[in-house]
């Protein structure tokens, strides 16, 4: 880590550029799942040596903040909140620790990388062109990537996610395989309505999932159970920036977000 921390910028920008090659090719190599809808599975998102960095650099619970939206209806009733998040922004990251900066600074950078989205779209092509058409690589995306923290109580009942997402992505950071159970859910939609457990992702390291969002990608995630301290992981969103509305939202919503972050810093 003190390596990292010490690099010049110069070098700083290989290993950026580094880890933005590996993880293209993690995508590409990601296994099709076709049910119960289009998906991806991938295994070594990240280089060995960066993954255990980044569990090593993982924040203190005090630095992370609260996640808003579905999250805050799984508030514990002292009021402790079972999913906190940091984005993993510059502006956001400059808070933590010169020791741990280094680190998130990197993934950052190339989770947000133009190839990193594009291994995405040329992978999740078929999904995409369901959803946008033949055109589908003109619609902008804007990445914003989180890095978060579930604690046991946290839960999420079946939902598909909002027309402003393009794509979801969830990279999983545990430390072993101790827990392989509280990973996402994906569900089949039935007749009759039901939404039975179609397949589940395991919650190992270094492993993750990515699917294009649609109106039948229902998925869910059980109670967090108490034998789990933290379940950590990055959640990757591509925002659809397409049309005016949609380019000032995201940005806006990045500014609205930051401003938010420097209040709470300064408390």
């Amino acid at each position: 880590m003190d390596q990292m921390v010490a690099m010049r910028a110069s070098e700083l920008g290989l290993t950026t550029e580094a880890l933005i090659q590996h993880i293209v090719a993690a995508i590409d190599r990601a296994r099709v799942e076709p049910k119960p809808f289009y998906h991806l599975e991938f295994d070594g998102i990240f280089p060995d040596e960066v993954y255990a960095k980044m569990l090593e650099a993982l924040p203190n619970s005090r630095d992370y903040r609260p996640m808003h939206g579905r999250s805050k209806g799984n508030d514990l009733a002292d009021g402790t909140h079972t999913r906190v998040k940091i984005d993993l922004f510059p502006e956001y990251i400059r808070h933590l620790p010169t020791g741990k900066r280094a680190i998130w600074r990197v993934v950052g950078a190339a989770l947000c990388s133009e190839p990193v989205k594009d291994a995405f779209r040329r992978k999740l092509a078929p999904a995409l062109e369901k959803r946008f058409g033949a055109g589908f690589q003109s619609v902008g995306m804007f990445p914003i990537p989180i890095l978060t923290r579930d604690i046991p109580g946290y839960k999420i009942t079946p939902h598909t996610d909002t027309h402003w997402k393009g794509i979801t992505v969830q990279l999983y950071l545990p430390r072993d395989e101790a827990n392989t159970d509280i990973g996402t859910i994906f569900h089949d939609v039935l007749p009759d309505g039901s939404m039975p457990k179609a397949r589940q992702m395991r919650f190992a390291p270094n492993s993750g999932y990515a699917f294009a969002v649609g109106n039948d990608t229902w998925h869910s995630a059980d109670p967090v159970h108490d034998r789990v301290e933290t379940r950590d992981s990055i959640l990757l969103t591509y925002f659809v920036d397409q049309g005016p509305l949609k380019v000032l939202r995201n940005r806006g919503k990045r500014v609205g977000n930051f401003l938010l972050n420097e209040i709470r810093s300064r408390r």
